[in-house]
């Protein structure tokens, strides 16, 4: 049984996960680095070592030091989060040989979800519905021409290694192609260490639409429903919801069994997500599986009344999965509020924040490590909460969300709550009719303060 758990993450998903281990009676075990030495998830963890500066890769990225520090404390467990190690193979199994559970998958799990021609290889072979495309990775540039007239643009092409939105690029015609896939396999060896590309058909007008697993490694998976995620930028998610406006019964449960059986495939143990891109036919398609925990999943955990965090931790301890489908009740939305000014095409702004009241009352959940004071480093992501809300319907959830947003008070920096408070009101949103593309000519109102009386 797990008796102490070191956290290897920081922000609001580190005080998250420590959280839950409180109410399960685990003892607990932050790491920061210089820069967070002030951080929340520091103060509320039961012990805290400082594994390095600032930089992430001399301090979250550094398994020695995690490993160290697990050692140190007694550890028995360590929890990844999102992001940082989270999807690293090779960390997972030195956790293994280090003798301290991973919470979450098998390193061969994670290694083959992680590239992304074999995992689609993968899906396929289970009957999960995937995109026409090349047949693994790409000799290169001329035979990614062969098989994008071969399947007709448009086209994308996509890092093998890739993963948030890098190492990809649409391609329209075939004038374009040489020059978009160059561009993606150099961004994708800067980002990955790899720019081994795949080619896949593009889907106009897709929905990105993802389920929600988890595995208890014994071959028992369960589904809790599907998220909504089309609203992105970049490809970086801004606003989850769950359900999806776009699913009806009979694709909700037909996504669901494909998300099911593709993880009882790879024998998926822990939380993870399966994510498709959805046609305006109906069709759907296998993108990828994330093999951790995502940020998005306070809206599951809303909508299904459950704690995703404490079913990876009872799974890690060897309980297995009961896998009858867990039924959604009303309507969850998530905003991402992101220290960025959206008016300035989304540019960071960290800096200090002087005054912060998260907003409150019935069906309103904030997730997040700031406060009043609280200085942003510009090391790491940008976000500083989650705002998530439930209501009955996806009406009364927007309504929600548009009043919680109102009571927000973030100052001393921009943030993403303009952004937000507008795509509330937003036609488009309200009556679910968008994309992945909505972001392309969504245009940011001026400031209340400069529109005319």
């Amino acid at each position: 049984m797990i008796e102490k758990v070191l956290v290897a993450n920081r922000g609001e998903i580190a005080l998250r996960v420590i959280r839950t281990c409180h109410e399960m009676g685990l003892q607990t075990v932050a790491v920061y680095s210089t820069a967070d030495r002030e951080a929340l998830h520091v103060r509320f963890a039961g012990e805290a070592v400082c594994i390095g500066p600032p930089a992430s890769s001399e301090s979250y990225l550094r398994p020695d030091r995690i490993i160290a520090a697990a050692e140190v404390t007694g550890a028995d467990a360590i929890h990844p989060g999102y992001g940082f190690l989270s999807e690293n193979a090779e960390f997972s199994a030195i956790c293994a040989d280090n003798g301290v559970e991973f919470i979450g998958p098998a390193p061969e799990t994670i290694r083959l979800m992680g590239e992304k021609s074999r995992a689609k290889e993968k899906m396929a072979e289970a009957g999960v519905p995937t995109m026409e495309g090349s047949e693994g990775i790409l000799a290169g540039v001329d035979e990614g021409r062969r098989v994008a007239e071969d399947v007709g643009f448009p086209v994308m092409v996509k890092a093998a290694a890739g993963g948030g939105g890098k190492g990809m690029r649409l391609v329209r015609g075939p004038g374009d192609f040489e020059r978009m896939y160059k561009a993606a396999s150099n961004e994708a060896e800067a980002a990955f260490g790899n720019g081994d590309m795949y080619l896949e058909k593009f889907v106009e007008k897709p929905r990105h639409v993802e389920i929600q697993v988890l595995g208890d490694g014994e071959g028992n998976v369960v589904h809790f429903g599907e998220r909504e995620c089309s609203i992105q930028r970049r490809h970086q998610k801004l606003v989850e919801e769950a359900p999806s406006p776009v699913l009806g019964k009979e694709l909700r449960q037909e996504m669901g069994a494909a998300a099911v059986r593709g993880s009882e495939a790879v024998n998926y143990e822990g939380a993870g997500t399966v994510e498709f891109l959805v046609g305006a036919d109906g069709g759907f398609y296998f993108m990828e599986m994330n093999t951790r925990i995502q940020v998005e999943h306070p809206v599951t955990e809303f909508v299904t009344d459950c704690d995703l965090v404490e079913y990876q931790i009872r799974v890690s301890q060897g309980e297995t999965v009961d896998d009858k489908p867990r039924p959604m009740n009303g309507h969850a939305i998530e905003c991402r509020i992101n220290a960025e000014n959206p008016r300035r095409n989304f540019s960071p702004s960290p800096g200090k924040i002087t005054a912060f009241h998260p907003p409150g009352g019935h069906g309103v959940r904030v997730d997040t490590h700031a406060y009043a004071d609280y200085l942003i480093p510009p090391h790491y992501d940008s976000m500083i909460a989650k705002l998530i809300v439930r209501g009955p319907t996806r009406e009364q959830a927007i309504t929600k969300m548009a009043r919680a947003l109102e009571e927000f008070i973030v100052e001393g920096v921009d943030t993403t709550i303009p952004f937000h408070l507008q795509l509330m009101d937003d036609e488009r949103f309200r009556t679910g009719d968008f994309d992945t593309r909505f972001m392309d000519d969504f245009q940011m109102s001026a400031p209340r303060e400069e529109q005319p009386a």
